[in-house]
């Protein structure tokens, strides 16, 4: 932007491909001011002045590039949305106060009356709300198809299909679903793909290479990292962010905080550490686990007798930071594993760097019918565990004495 200039210092992001992702997770989309300041600036202003009535109307016309109110743009938030572009390889992103903001804008931003979306059944409570209950009252039908199942995909599909949407893995029950083949069944029908990608990372899994038109985060989990603040974003191409997103954030005002924007370019900074060490730690933990005699089932997308195990090779570059455990005992047998924990705490979030824990029936997916949370693999006593930065020997032994 114009107003922010540093000729010795280009960001990284602007330096050409052949920079490691290290390494743009740290300097990409930088902007520094006449100052010269190390760590990215904290711009926490609501408005900007202009030189002249003349530069006003030009920015208001989108003739001059600059920023205009925080609801519209920020540099703070700007530098945060470069990066996260470069990170995901989009070329466009746009920031969102919470990731159920950008999975929400994502999806009504496409849509009118008189549309219709598909989406898979196994989400996350809040998403299977919006794709349920809220899409419908302004008149766009919504279809949820087993995800897992691409001719569910295919059959669902009708002449006003617009927009399909689906999580990989998926929450809580880590299901995998073939990205590339659903993002050519929406393509050959005319529709857009939107894909939630938290539990994989921008690390392990790149849905825009695997066909879909577009890619969101809650940048609350794994890119904050650190349980301080909510965000979320939308990655894809120019033209789908400029025809779908800009207008519908500019009026509707689901903005990102600046000094939110500032907190999570510092989780950028050590992400590619911390998920690599969680995903790690997940995979250990997953092992040890295999075959407790307390344990029904355990879900883990980087073994090998994981129900989707070849298509986890195909499409992700790794496991994720998440295991699902289905304790023996049902409800009681779960809260009873729960309650012993000592190290592993009972939360709702993910992606932290504490080890934490739920009971998705009565927390993330409460609100579902019990048949309901069944057809989505959500049983009684399956817990999820995201696992953090602590050895994962002292996360085997809690586990393990909790299960005692």
């Amino acid at each position: 932007m114009s107003d922010l200039s540093d000729p010795g210092c280009a960001a990284p992001s602007e330096a050409g491909p052949e920079l490691a992702l290290e390494t743009q997770l740290v300097h990409g989309g930088t902007l520094r001011s006449e100052f010269g300041e190390t760590s990215e600036a904290l711009f926490l202003t609501q408005g900007h002045v202009y030189r002249t009535a003349e530069e006003c109307e030009a920015r208001f016309k989108g003739e001059d590039p600059g920023y205009i109110y925080a609801r519209f743009s920020n540099p703070t938030v700007g530098m945060f949305e470069a990066r996260m572009a470069a990170l995901e390889g989009a070329e466009a992103a746009r920031a969102t106060a919470t990731g159920m903001a950008a999975v929400t804008a994502s999806l009504l931003a496409q849509v009118r009356a008189g549309d219709h979306v598909v989406a898979a059944r196994q989400l996350f409570g809040s998403c299977r709300f919006v794709i349920e209950d809220l899409l419908p009252r302004f008149g766009v039908a919504s279809t949820l198809v087993d995800g897992r199942n691409l001719e569910e995909w295919q059959a669902a599909v009708r002449p006003n299909t617009k927009v399909f949407f689906l999580e990989s893995p998926t929450n809580p029950n880590l299901d995998l679903i073939d990205i590339a083949a659903v993002a050519e069944i929406a393509h050959a029908c005319g529709s857009r793909l939107v894909v939630d990608n938290v539990f994989a990372t921008p690390l392990w899994q790149s849905p825009l290479k695997l066909g879909a038109d577009c890619v969101v985060y809650s940048a609350t989990k794994h890119i904050d990292g650190q349980g301080r603040c909510l965000g979320g974003v939308i990655l894809a191409s120019q033209e789908f962010i400029d025809k779908h997103i800009h207008t519908f954030l500019r009026q509707t005002g689901p903005a990102l905080s600046p000094f939110n924007a500032w907190v999570l370019l510092k989780g950028l900074e050590t992400l590619s550490l911390r998920v690599r060490r969680q995903t790690e730690s997940a995979s250990i933990i997953a092992d040890a686990l295999a075959g407790h005699p307390k344990v029904r089932r355990l879900i883990y997308p980087g073994r090998r007798d994981h129900p989707q195990a070849e298509l986890a090779r195909r499409q992700m570059r790794a496991g994720s930071t998440l295991v699902a455990i289905e304790i023996d005992g049902g409800k009681a047998g779960a809260f009873r594993f729960l309650n012993a924990l000592k190290i592993i705490r009972i939360s709702n979030n993910l992606g932290d760097a504490k080890s934490l824990v739920t009971h998705p029936a009565t927390t993330t997916h409460e609100r579902f019918a019990p048949a309901v949370r069944e057809a989505m693999g959500v049983t009684e006593g399956l817990v999820r565990l995201s696992v953090g930065l602590e050895h994962p020997r002292d996360l085997i032994r809690d586990l393990e004495q909790a299960l005692a």
